[in-house]
């Protein structure tokens, strides 16, 4: 029997055997990465948009970041790439791991969006 090896790497992870099939484990590790990369440039545009709205909309009161959200949640709507990029992100790494990477006042009501989106779709379109 091979020893196996298993290895977290923040919310990634990695398993095989020591022994034998290496370029697969390699394979493998690529491929969590990538999915990982693909998470953090969807909640990147998801922020630089909320950013973006900062410049319109006040958040300065609830309701202002109810607007900023809303016109957030709008514009990935009418945008079917950045939807579809979004959704696939979020099948990757759920809607807590956009938590992580959004930073802004408004970002609750992002995430409250998202997870309704992965209720309401399954997280597919």
């Amino acid at each position: 029997m091979e020893p196996n090896i298993r290895i977290n790497t923040d919310g990634g992870s990695f398993e095989g055997n020591i022994v034998g099939g290496k370029q697969n484990q390699i394979s493998n590790y690529k491929y969590i990465s990538q999915e990982k990369q693909t998470l953090a440039q969807a909640a990147a545009e998801i922020q630089l948009l909320l950013e973006q709205l900062d410049k319109t909309y006040s958040t300065d009161t609830t309701a202002g970041k109810m607007t900023v959200a809303t016109e957030a949640i709008k514009h990935i709507e009418s945008n079917p790439n950045l939807r579809a990029r979004i959704l696939s992100a979020l099948k990757v790494g759920g809607v807590k791991a956009f938590e992580q990477f959004l930073s802004h006042p408004a970002a609750s009501f992002v995430i409250g969006a998202l997870e309704d989106w992965q209720k309401t779709n399954g997280g597919a379109d």
